[in-house]
């Protein structure tokens, strides 16, 4: 793969943030760089907006001035399509809308010689239906960076069912070339992040209508036990409710309805209100001076002296080893379902994907936890005929190993485990379905939303049997086709061997 020469011109058309980000990595990346909007004075408000950013990256010492120059002498507004022709690769980042990106690059076929590669950076738009416009399909790639995209590493690869090998390549290996981490991946609704991610929203939404915990409590457990640097409510808010939600209504809508995408009510109801999120004042919490709501945390309870580890708890065996240096008392039998007995008959088990109500008298549910020495907080899903002196024991259980403890509603598989499940099987199938390899798919959740783990990897940490049997479970519990496992995650759990 041989990247762009640095001598060569890019051009990128769209002089809003995006493309402001676009022509910024590409100029200090030692490329010429035309900037062009349709609007006029946007391509020179939008090249200014681009040397006062390299000022300031100057002034903070992480550019030198001589490299600030060199990069502002590069650095030239277009006022017509027709300066673009000497470009050897452009970039689309105009509004997200399908017929106008059809037009511009017809356009810009009579504009630029054929040895030119265009690329789009839509997030949501089918790359094969913006190319199919074209006389000459093949030199047109999808090239999605995100925002804001000289800091984000990530950059997706999208080859449409038109493009060329050669064209796919050489726009991969001129993304690496300026220093961004690109992933390769065909063209497919939301690509790999959009597409994959859509779980860790949709899940906790849909655990919030089903009344299980309120917004603040779900995102603590999320983060705080599940590892995530932000949760998804806040994350949201954050975005933007209309956005965040237009992206999965547009994935929706392109899987034809499938139920394992499918919207929430609650964000419709946020959105038709203009609860945005920051920019309004309000989303699911409030900005401004009003103090943010705190997650639900049980009150200090005693922990039991002695518990019972019945078989082998499987992802929480490490559960075993904080207990006894918490001075709990342990004891063993082999053999046994895979709980924590916590009296004659009150029962502790990892969540599964079943109501705990479910299973019996008087259990309780905990939910996984990324790392269980690290967590600093745990979910406890009592069953309706828990007792609540066995609710305070396993509080105080928790409690003593130093986590802070949010009792929640019994739902099936809970917060984290659910999430988690439901991430690893839509990567597990994206595999199976020649959407991008497994590396990459681990690469671009990690780098573009920040995932503590790449969901294979932590399908593979997990095992394939444990995630298919919570879906199968949340499928028994829920059916209607959301939580079935995939045909992948049936076939390498019943081969018991690992995902990937």
């Amino acid at each position: 793969m041989i990247a762009l020469d640095r001598t060569r011109t890019v051009a990128v058309i769209g002089a809003g943030t995006m493309g402001q980000g676009i022509a910024q990595v590409a100029l200090v990346a030692g490329h010429r760089v035309r900037l062009y909007d349709a609007v006029p004075g946007s391509a020179e408000r939008g090249a200014s907006a681009v040397a006062a950013r390299l000022a300031r990256l100057a002034e903070k010492g992480r550019m030198d001035s001589a490299e600030r120059d060199a990069a502002l002498a590069r650095l030239a507004p277009a006022a017509t399509l027709g300066e673009l022709a000497d470009a050897a690769l452009v970039i689309e980042a105009i509004i997200e809308d399908l017929p106008a990106k059809q037009r511009l690059f017809k356009e810009l076929e009579d504009v630029v010689d054929d040895a030119c590669l265009l690329a789009t950076n839509t997030s949501s738009l089918s790359v094969t239906a913006v190319a199919g416009a074209l006389r000459r399909p093949g030199r047109f790639v999808g090239l999605h960076f995100f925002n804001p995209a000289p800091l984000l590493p990530l950059v997706e690869v999208v080859s449409a069912a038109t493009t060329d090998e050669d064209t796919a390549a050489t726009v991969y290996a001129s993304a690496a070339a300026w220093g961004k981490s690109p992933v390769r991946c065909t063209d497919t609704p939301g690509f790999i992040v959009n597409r994959i991610a859509r779980p860790f929203y949709a899940e906790a939404f849909r655990l919030h209508e089903e009344g299980a915990a309120d917004p603040a409590t779900i995102d603590a457990v999320l983060r705080e036990c599940g590892g995530f640097a932000m949760g998804p409510f806040e994350l949201t808010d954050l975005i933007g409710q209309d956005v965040n939600e237009a992206v999965t209504r547009s994935v929706w809508d392109s899987f034809f309805h499938d139920p394992k995408f499918t919207p929430s009510l609650a964000q419709r109801r946020l959105v038709e209100s203009g609860l945005l999120g920051r920019k309004s004042g309000r989303g699911w919490f409030r900005y401004g001076d009003e103090d943010r709501p705190l997650a639900a945390t049980a009150a200090p309870a005693p922990a039991p002296e002695r518990v019972t580890v019945l078989g082998d708890l499987g992802p929480a065996a490490e559960l075993v080893a904080l207990l006894e240096e918490a001075g709990i008392r342990v004891d063993h039998e082999e053999d046994g379902p895979g709980a924590i007995l916590l009296g004659d008959d009150d029962w502790l088990f990892l969540a599964d994907g079943s109501y705990a109500t479910e299973r019996g008298d008087s259990v309780i549910h905990f939910d996984l936890a990324l790392d269980y020495r690290a967590a600093t907080r745990i979910a406890l899903a009592p069953g309706d005929t828990a007792r609540p002196e066995a609710v305070q024991a396993a509080v105080g259980l928790f409690q003593a190993l130093g986590k802070q403890v949010s009792v929640i509603e019994d739902v099936p598989g809970m917060i984290v485990a659910r999430t988690v499940a439901m991430l690893v099987d839509l990567a597990a199938d994206a595999v199976a379905k020649a959407v991008a390899s497994p590396a990459d798919i681990d690469t671009a959740m990690r780098l573009g939303v920040n995932y503590p783990l790449g969901p294979l990897e932590w399908g593979d940490r997990l095992g394939a049997h444990w995630v298919c049997e919570v879906l199968s479970e949340l499928h028994d519990s829920c059916p209607g086709g959301r939580y079935a496992p995939s045909a992948l995650l049936r076939r390498r759990t019943a081969a018991e061997g690992k995902l990937f």
